[in-house]
């Protein structure tokens, strides 16, 4: 991927340019996993704002705009309380910000599991405002007929199985999913029906790892893993965990860097410029010319 870096007279701001090719597409997603098999794993990231999409767009095939905004920008306490226009203002962002990779959205909680047309509603103003190709909801069996409801309908969807954080209230916390042999069994049911209803592709979050690999071997749609096993046929996690923006994450994340404790060590150097008087310079100063 070769960008070139242009001058927003707007913003002042350098935005790459994209070199001219073809987004990725819900087709195109499907059609990765062939008899089973996926050759070349998924990469999948959340993005929130535009310049992060702009930095992970080359490397990604999917961006999801996650709910795990409500924790990670806003600083609530779970994803319960996400907005519609929280999902739709983040979406755009990160769909103005990406020109390769497709565009997941996620359904905020309270947004579609009344019915199926409160569904369709939902997701097909969040399609309109954001731009973004699919939308991604939680839940399995109980949600199947609104998965196909919708992509009987034109809206792509990934579905979410194991873990779903929308329903921490009532699962009592963020644990591993399926230690019981029941559990085991209602998750593997969740993936089945989900993949049976027309999901495009499906997350399977925080579950014992045998589980994770059974419903990978299952199902004809590609599996993403967070928490679950190297055998998905992808791979997603929250970008700020991964690059280390905070010091606690779950136990299934890798930290790629340290930049959160990299952002304080450099303002702590603006800091000190700044009340040593040696910024700005004249070098970042304006004078009288001639």
């Amino acid at each position: 991927m070769s960008t070139t870096y242009t001058i927003d007279t707007a913003t002042s701001r350098a935005n790459p340019t994209p070199a001219p090719m073809k987004r990725m597409t819900v087709p195109a997603i499907r059609a990765r996993k062939q008899n089973g098999v996926t050759a070349e794993p998924l990469v999948m990231l959340t993005a929130y704002t535009v310049r992060m999409a702009q930095l992970l767009d080359p490397h990604c095939d999917i961006l999801l705009v996650g709910d795990s905004l409500g924790q990670v920008i806003y600083g609530l306490p779970s994803t319960v309380p996400v907005s519609m226009e929280m999902m739709a203002a983040h979406g755009a962002a990160v769909t103005r910000g990406s020109w390769h990779s497709l565009v997941v959205i996620d359904m905020p909680f309270g947004s579609y599991e009344a019915s199926p047309e409160q569904a369709f509603l939902s997701a097909a103003r969040l399609l309109k405002e954001t731009g973004a190709a699919a939308v991604k909801l939680e839940g399995g069996q109980a949600m199947a007929a609104t998965i196909a409801f919708l992509s009987a309908r034109g809206i792509p969807v990934m579905a979410h199985v194991g873990l779903t954080p929308q329903a921490v209230n009532a699962l009592g916390g963020y644990g591993a999913r399926g230690r019981s042999e029941a559990e085991a069994g209602k998750i593997m049911a969740d993936a089945t029906a989900v993949a049976e209803a027309g999901c495009f592709a499906m997350v399977i979050e925080g579950v014992l790892e045998p589980i994770a690999t059974a419903i990978t071997a299952a199902v004809a749609c590609p599996t993403i893993g967070i928490g679950a096993s190297a055998e998905c046929d992808g791979q997603v996690l929250v970008v700020d965990d991964m690059l280390g923006m905070f010091d606690r994450v779950p136990r299934f994340v890798k930290k790629y860097d340290e930049l959160g404790q990299r952002i304080a060590e450099t303002a702590g150097r603006y800091a000190a410029d700044v009340r040593a008087r040696t910024f700005p310079t004249a070098d970042q100063t304006y004078r009288a010319k001639g």
